[in-house]
């Protein structure tokens, strides 16, 4: 699961120098840009401006570097990490290094969950001391790292091999423990938080796995033994001792604020508070990301969509908390700018959910980085998230 296969390839091909003067200003390379191998200048669908070249010659960067070539025109081609909607990430941000510890954490965060899942379904005993004493490292990274780790699992590309539900586990736990932060829970209870949120699912492995992988409409028996799984999962932990807390997280987590949830119906304060940012931290995540059976939504339209908060599914404040952590334009999302240029969100506006900070792509400080605004009504604004294609750079029109 932590295959790095991406950074691999591009350190297995040769960087050629290029004189900056002599680079065509509106010309593209093929690969991403560097201006000391290793601070990256533009990604393959952004043209080298000339106010880029100018900027650069007056801070004397006499040699920039790519593994590719310029030409005229946008081939459409980022030969590394083509297939995926997350390259720009890497290739256009100014905190690269950030970005790749963060990658790096999560695909360490992935392999261990994966691991943590083997024991269960091998039997091996669960501790909770000692996936307490791993969660607390885990929690500190996530908020110390915050806003890079939302760019990458927003990004992340799936690959053939990845468990499902590994990946939403840790999607999941990252925004729970982010949630928990925002609502200023002591560390013993958000590290309790995380161990719930990795455990909340471990009841579905105890389901054949011909029920869990059906892309096909489940029938009653099937749906009757899915809706069963946090029973499963509260039972395993209680016969390891795990604290009331988390197993009473593991069994409520589709429990919702009106009674419409499993398995018991319970409403309001009924239902735990791990249980509520768990299961705001999951809808979230199942409504962004890609599933077997349905396409991904944006993370605008997800967040949308749970700010409706139909028949009052879902505690108030957790929503607010996932608002005011992630903005209405989630970190992570590539949007289109009021001026026409795309752009990434990088932070949350503390003071207005509405209009976040973001990444202008093409728009660099003087040690070529990136520039980040903050969005505003009557400023610079977001038009919408940018689809797929121009994600790609295949259609870079409004």
């Amino acid at each position: 699961m932590s295959d790095t296969h991406e950074e691999n390839a591009a350190e297995s091909m040769p960087i050629k120098q290029f004189k900056t003067k002599d680079i065509p200003p509106d010309s593209f390379f093929s690969m991403p840009l560097y201006a000391d191998k290793k601070l990256i200048l533009a990604a393959p669908e952004m043209p080298f401006t000339q106010e880029m070249k100018k900027l650069l010659e007056e801070w004397e960067f006499e040699n920039l570097y790519s593994a590719g070539d310029y030409s005229e025109n946008y081939t459409g081609t980022a030969a590394i990490g083509s297939d995926s909607d997350d390259f720009l990430d890497i290739e256009s941000s100014g905190d690269g290094d950030k970005i790749v510890r963060a990658r790096e954490f999560y695909n360490d965060f992935l392999t261990y969950t994966n691991k943590v899942f083997t024991n269960v379904v091998l039997g091996n005993e669960l501790s909770f001391s000692s996936l307490a004493n791993d969660m607390k490292s885990i929690c500190e990274i996530i908020r110390e790292e915050r806003r890079f780790l939302l760019r990458v699992q927003k990004n992340m590309p799936s690959r053939p091999d990845d468990n499902y539900l590994a990946s939403h586990t840790v999607k999941s736990t990252v925004i729970a423990v982010i949630i928990g932060s925002f609502l200023k829970l002591p560390n013993h209870r958000l590290i309790e938080l995380g161990v719930a949120s990795l455990l909340h699912e471990i009841g579905m492995l105890q389901l054949p796995s011909k029920i869990i992988l059906s892309r096909d409409p489940l029938g009653p028996k099937e749906q009757e033994a899915i809706n069963n799984h946090p029973v499963l999962a509260f039972n395993l932990l209680k016969s390891y001792d795990f604290p009331l807390t988390v197993t009473l997280a593991a069994l409520e987590h589709h429990e919702r604020e009106n009674g419409s949830g499993y398995p018991r119906q319970l409403t309001g304060e009924r239902i735990s508070l791990y249980s509520k940012i768990i299961g705001v931290a999951c809808s979230y995540e199942a409504l962004s990301s890609q599933r077997p059976y349905k396409d991904a939504k944006d993370g605008y339209t997800g967040m949308l969509e749970l700010l409706k908060n139909e028949d009052k599914q879902y505690d108030e404040t957790v929503i607010r908390a996932l608002v005011f952590s992630l903005s209405i334009y989630p970190i992570g999302l590539y949007v289109m700018l009021s001026t026409g240029q795309k752009g990434q969100v990088v932070d949350v506006n503390p003071e207005n959910p509405r209009f976040p900070y973001v990444q202008v792509f093409g728009e660099l400080n003087p040690d070529g980085k990136n520039k980040v605004f903050e969005t505003s009504k009557d400023g610079l604004s977001i038009v919408r998230p940018l689809t797929r294609e121009e994600k790609k750079g295949k259609n870079t029109n409004p």
